[in-house]
């Protein structure tokens, strides 16, 4: 009875948040906060805090995709779809994402998963349009960790099967809030006009959705994941509990510790799941301008209106941030 009382509590209880519904686009493999970032996304999924609607990817190489889907079924969630940029801007193979090739003696994978190569993969415009028509109105935050060739091109996109709205007014109609690890919005090494990496690969893209992007956007600047970078100890101690953890054999062959890895691309993830939890601040509404040379200017609105706002993080606040992205890291995955 106790259990039935409780359940019903939690139905009719106001104030419990509905988990938030995500899109995820990535360049796995150039950095290994992006298996940070996913492996967030994963834990507070299984907590009810989210629900990982798809995978997209802007890194052009096949095993980028399969690296993915392994890290999609190490945690429980085989079947999220994945999807994949076709004629992208970087297409080397990257540091790690060569472990989903990774087998164990007895000729199975280390880290099993289906998706063998991204040419299988359905490709990413035609995947997000797809996901997006079936999901209610404002009920999407899309997350963008990589370049911005996916979301510019579905931006560009026309009526198809899935939706007869443009892509523009597809996501006018779906989406709530796009949070974004792109640009450079306070001085890095004395450099007050740091041109970030995200942003520098494909210019054009970068203009497109920053001019034309129709729902809030929140980006996290270069400076603040640098402000609360992952502490190596955590990834020499803390993923002991399996043979293999995807995380920590990436961050090893990406560049093995002791360094501490900024957390560029988790604060993105962290701010689309929990934007009022205090862990950063914001600067007031403006507009973000993607310059020639790939340099983001940002100014504010004089009426208060602007679409734009980009991540405060204060000295305290970046100590939250960092254990809060440990600890949603380190959490052993569940069974589903």
């Amino acid at each position: 009875m106790k259990t039935l009382l409780f359940s019903l509590l939690l139905i009719v209880t106001p104030g419990l948040a509905a988990p938030v519904k995500v899109i995820f686009d990535t360049d796995m493999g150039n950095d290994v906060d992006d298996v940070m970032a996913l492996e967030m996304i994963h834990n507070l999924q299984k907590r009810g805090a989210c629900e990982l609607l798809a995978v997209t990817i802007t890194k052009d190489h096949p095993q980028a995709a399969a690296f993915v889907d392994a890290v999609n079924t190490f945690h429980g969630y085989p079947d999220v779809p994945v999807g994949v940029v076709r004629n992208g801007v970087a297409q080397d193979g990257g540091k790690f994402n060569s472990l989903a090739d990774e087998k164990n003696p007895d000729g199975s994978f280390r880290y099993p998963h289906d998706l063998l190569t991204g040419a299988d993969a359905p490709e990413a415009v035609a995947l997000l349009r797809k996901v997006l028509a079936a999901q209610a109105d404002q009920s999407v935050a899309m997350v963008q960790v990589g370049f911005f060739t996916n979301f510019a091109r579905l931006l560009d996109s026309k009526p198809d099967e899935h939706s007869p709205l443009s892509g523009r007014d597809l996501l006018k109609q779906k989406v709530t809030l796009l949070s974004i690890m792109a640009g450079a919005f306070q001085t890095v090494n004395w450099n007050t006009r740091h041109l970030e990496y995200n942003v520098i690969k494909d210019i054009p893209a970068a203009q497109k959705l920053a001019s034309q992007w129709p729902t809030p956007i929140v980006w996290s600047g270069f400076e603040i994941g640098v402000a609360a970078a992952y502490p190596h100890v955590s990834i020499e101690r803390d993923f002991d509990y399996v043979k293999h953890h995807p995380l920590k054999e990436a961050y090893y062959a990406y560049n093995p510790p002791p360094h501490d890895r900024p957390t560029w691309d988790p604060t993105s993830v962290l701010y689309a799941i929990y934007p009022d939890r205090g862990y950063f601040d914001l600067s007031p509404p403006g507009g973000v301008t993607v310059e020639e040379n790939g340099a983001t200017w940002y100014r504010p609105s004089k009426d208060g209106k602007g679409h734009h706002r980009y991540l405060v993080m204060s000295v305290t606040q970046a100590e939250r941030v960092r254990e809060a992205i440990v600890q949603l890291c380190v959490e052993p995955p569940g069974k589903h």
